[in-house]
């Protein structure tokens, strides 16, 4: 994958992290808890996925994206830690809701999860900002 087809693609991720959330918006107004968590969590993740695709850095499965937003993104100081624990914690959410029985999140659950999931991608939207900006 040259550079354009990178950029374009890690803006294609940002694009549909920011769609998803709209998605969990939506659900969160219709009370359906479980289903805003799995949407919260992929916002997150399509928008790591961008901003690993920027940085040329590949994952193939959830666990591996979590290590490696960890490894270059966190560790390196280009996100601070509250926002790796941030999606760690509502991969675990997801997978809970997802996977688990007798796992019915709540309003109060779920309603303080859409700004730190907003402000998430945001920070994430800057860096894929600067990292395309640095490379072209």
């Amino acid at each position: 994958m040259n550079d354009h087809e990178r950029i374009k693609l890690a803006g294609y991720r940002l694009n549909n992290a920011k769609r998803t959330l709209k998605e969990a918006e939506l659900l969160i107004n219709n009370m359906m808890w479980n289903a805003a968590v799995n949407r919260i969590y992929y916002a997150c993740f399509y928008a790591v996925i961008g901003l690993l695709i920027s940085k040329k850095i590949q994952a193939k499965k959830h666990s591996g994206v979590i290590q490696m937003f960890s490894l270059h993104c966190v560790q390196t100081g280009l996100l601070s830690r509250e926002y790796g624990k941030f999606y760690t914690a509502i991969f675990d959410m997801r997978q809970s809701g997802d996977y688990s029985d007798y796992i019915d999140f709540e309003e109060k659950e779920v309603t303080v999860l859409l700004a730190p999931a907003k402000n998430f991608i945001e920070q994430i939207e800057k860096c894929i900002s600067n990292q395309t900006a640095s490379n072209g």
